[in-house]
């Protein structure tokens, strides 16, 4: 018989206990792979539960609760010997599957069954480590296949820390709408604010939208690299609940955007924004990343100011217009996943 997953909420939750429960079983990232180290744990929240994750010699990451059931320590301030975790207050050991393997207090005493850590699934793609808090059955997970592709560079951002909702977040990301307004100083036009119609399809793990305008996605000061009246396509998919991945079609090649929006807790949001792209590859990265840290510096100066904080999921209580479909969609799907009108309290 297998066991049912662990559903209790953290100490001090900010989500409401049905909107917890529908968001627990998906996958999130929690961290770049480069800072989980058989150096040191690694400590990181996710929903509010508070984490701890460390990788022993054979290269495999544990994700768990950050507590060691002893005397309720974190074991995020331990350190790693071996391929042990050690807690700092008693020295107790963990081996990678969590198991207490030592108590040098009593070296030969008989461990106690129930000094285990809880543990977590984990995956590692895109150069992050993504961990699921629930375990209840197949989900979706985020698919960016050229990541791998080796005609693609590969470019991770720094993290972005939003004082925000990560349903807002991710609205903000695929609205077409304020290119013309919140990113005129990088790439937006302001002269050119119009949103053409655009289809909306459903997927299994959420929905796509095929987005052609002529809104250059090159920042000013490039805008001459592509052919007059070029049609720029932006195809959005998402990932329920909070993953979306842009492509967009440029004159020399295609660009792919996970943005990928982990959910510290109901207001507080970490988004992790893995790059690849298959032209200009021997250009200086530096200037990627100083072009994607200023659009999304753009972007969280109005997300963070939103109310209400929370992504209203009942339709009518914010107005509407033809180029909202994507936010539409994205409420509706929402939704359909069991979260309240007001998404979180």
């Amino acid at each position: 018989m297998v066991a049912a997953p662990d559903l209790s909420l953290p100490r001090n939750c900010t989500f409401t206990p049905s909107d917890w429960q529908a968001l627990a079983p998906f996958w999130y990232p929690v961290a770049f792979s480069t800072e989980i180290t058989t150096e040191k744990p690694y400590g990181t929240r996710l929903l509010d539960e508070r984490l701890v994750l460390y990788r022993t010699p054979d290269g495999t990451v544990t994700a768990a609760r950050d507590l060691c059931l002893h005397r309720g320590a974190p074991l995020s301030q331990g350190w790693i010997e071996g391929d042990r975790l050690v807690c700092p207050y008693h020295g107790v050991q963990y081996d990678g599957a969590g198991q207490c393997v030592c108590i040098p207090a009593e070296p030969n005493a008989a461990i106690p069954k129930r000094l285990k850590l809880t543990t977590y699934p984990v995956r590692e793609q895109y150069g992050l480590v993504w961990v699921r808090l629930v375990d209840n059955g197949p989900v979706h997970f985020p698919e960016m296949a050229e990541w791998d592709d080796p005609d693609y560079l590969q470019v991770i951002p720094d993290k972005v820390e939003l004082e925000a909702a990560a349903g807002r977040q991710v609205e903000g990301f695929l609205d077409v709408g304020h290119f013309a307004f919140i990113h005129v100083k990088s790439f937006g036009e302001s002269d050119n604010p119009e949103v053409p119609d655009y289809p909306v399809e459903l997927t299994p793990a959420g929905f796509k939208a095929d987005y052609i305008s002529t809104v250059s996605n090159y920042p000013h000061g490039m805008k001459h690299l592509a052919p007059p009246d070029f049609q720029w396509r932006r195809l959005f998919e998402v990932f329920l609940p909070f993953t979306a991945k842009l492509s967009v079609t440029f004159p020399n090649g295609m660009l792919h955007i996970l943005n990928a929006a982990s959910p510290v807790s109901a207001r507080k949001t970490r988004v992790f924004c893995p790059i690849c792209r298959n032209f200009d590859k021997d250009a200086p990265l530096q200037d990627t990343l100083d072009f994607n840290h200023q659009v999304f510096a753009e972007d969280k100066a109005i997300v963070q100011e939103q109310w209400p904080e929370d992504l209203p999921l009942k339709l009518s209580d914010e107005i509407h217009i033809a180029g909202d479909k994507s936010s539409i969609t994205f409420r509706k799907r929402l939704k359909e996943l069991g979260l309240g009108h007001s998404f979180t309290a």
